[in-house]
């Protein structure tokens, strides 16, 4: 079936399992909020419902009950079908939803002409979101609810416009990064002869590393970029891009207004950009030592950071116990193609003593009388920034893109649940300052 029968069979289902679980344990608590929380941003707070993923403590991300690396093999928009419906699509399901993401792959010239008037350093994040909001023109959603829809068919109209911007993000993340770095360009500024047509003999994530441009002999970089976008896709529901992109559309905004609102967010130093900074640490650790360090010096450094009260980038995680299974298939994937580079193998050396280091300090933490470390395990970014520089792709202000191609199949996954299940607007109550000195004894 294709993904819109899947969705138009499962819904109804989904909708009567709502209804009951709301019947038989709504007046329920599931989360008792501490004030630290409260004034700690919401840290651990269960206020929300994501069934897209979870990320266990102990286990990592899981999407629709299958833990990542079990599902990573799959090509990225098999992972937003899984995201969507729950199931793996098969071959025919695959190609049906292959073949409508290439009929939608088109971008109108308006939004070139209007990004070339950018400034020449214009951020790429500002390049892509200013383009996702010009196309918010095409909405389906918008023009349907002016016109009067009922609310159980919300998620119809707001599954075009998803599928509308899933089309037309490999052309326009890989036309920013021209725009902004002008590479592969005819001229000084990029025209519409410079555009690379979408290939429907392609998948979709194949088409966005063939904009990209880079050097591909082996195949390995689409490899690389199609791993890329199946390990950021998704992260449940309270992090910060996926939370802003849900309220947003929670007010009933359209898919262009919330991921935009949602990309917005990815592009603060907190969220998206944590792999090129752990990248730079990487490449500044591997300068003051003259190339790939010794076992024996990353453990010097290490120690000497933490003691200095610094932390070491990409160690540490919210909510994750363990390696994160994100970085798990990049080293993988790092093991199998480059395992002589450099880069990947300081990244694995750093990876083979900092988990020792970290266990290490915090018992020294405790003795002293402080806190321990929660979490001594490597996340995602800690290694994903070496694999892009393997392949050339050496501009780093552009990580957060590749991020956000990604991160937008969940996003505009749990937008589509979301007006299916009929979520209200997110209103939280807020207390003040005062309240609480007032009320909490």
């Amino acid at each position: 079936m294709t993904l819109q029968e899947t969705l138009q069979e499962k819904i109804p289902v989904w909708r009567e399992e709502k209804r009951k679980i709301l019947e038989s344990v709504g007046g329920k608590s599931i989360s008792e909020v501490k004030v630290a929380q409260a004034f700690g941003g919401m840290r651990g707070i269960k206020g929300m419902i994501c069934d897209t993923s979870v990320v266990e403590p102990d286990k990592g991300l899981i999407i629709r009950g299958y833990p990542l690396l079990e599902v990573s093999h799959l090509l990225p928009e098999q992972i937003f079908y899984l995201l969507l419906t729950g199931d793996i699509p098969d071959e025919t399901a695959t190609k049906a939803l292959q073949d409508d993401l290439a009929d939608r792959s088109e971008v109108p010239a308006y939004v070139w002409d209007a990004l070339r008037a950018l400034p020449r350093k214009t951020h790429p994040m500002t390049l892509l979101n200013t383009a996702i909001l010009m196309l918010e023109t095409k909405s389906k959603f918008r023009k349907q609810y002016s016109k009067g829809l009922k609310k159980e068919d919300f998620w119809k109209p707001m599954l075009e416009d998803a599928l509308n911007i899933l089309g037309m993000l490999p052309t326009l993340a890989g036309c920013v990064y021209k725009i902004r770095y002008r590479k592969g360009l005819k001229r000084k500024s990029m025209r519409l002869d410079d555009i690379v047509p979408y290939d429907r003999d392609l998948d979709w994530g194949a088409n966005y590393a063939m904009k990209l441009g880079m050097d591909d002999p082996n195949g390995t970089f689409t490899k690389l970029i199609q791993l890329y976008l199946t390990m950021h896709c998704d992260h449940e529901g309270g992090n910060v891009s996926a939370n802003v992109c849900h309220t947003v559309g929670s007010a009933l905004s359209d898919a262009y207004y919330a991921v935009a609102a949602g990309l917005n967010g990815l592009a603060g130093p907190l969220h998206g950009l944590a792999n090129q900074n752990c990248l730079k640490w990487i490449l500044e650790l591997m300068e003051d030592y003259d190339g790939v360090p010794t076992l024996e010096q990353i453990e010097e450094m290490a120690f000497q950071t933490l003691r200095a009260g610094k932390v070491i980038p990409g160690y540490g995680h919210a909510v994750l116990r363990v390696t994160d299974p994100r970085f798990t298939g990049f080293n993988e994937f790092g093991k199998k193609h480059m395992p002589d580079d450099p880069i990947f193998m300081t990244v694995d050396r750093i990876f083979q003593v900092v988990p020792k280091v970290l266990e290490a300090f915090s018992k020294e933490r405790v003795a002293a009388g402080k806190g321990p470390i929660a979490n001594f395990w490597p996340n995602v970014d800690a290694g994903s920034g070496a694999l892009l520089y393997h392949y050339g792709l050496r501009e780093f202000e552009y990580y957060t893109v590749l991020f956000s191609v990604s991160r937008s199949m969940g996003m505009l996954s749990q937008l589509v649940l979301n007006r299916a299940l009929g979520t209200p607007i997110t209103r939280p109550k807020s207390v003040s300052t005062l309240w609480v000195k007032e009320n909490i004894k």
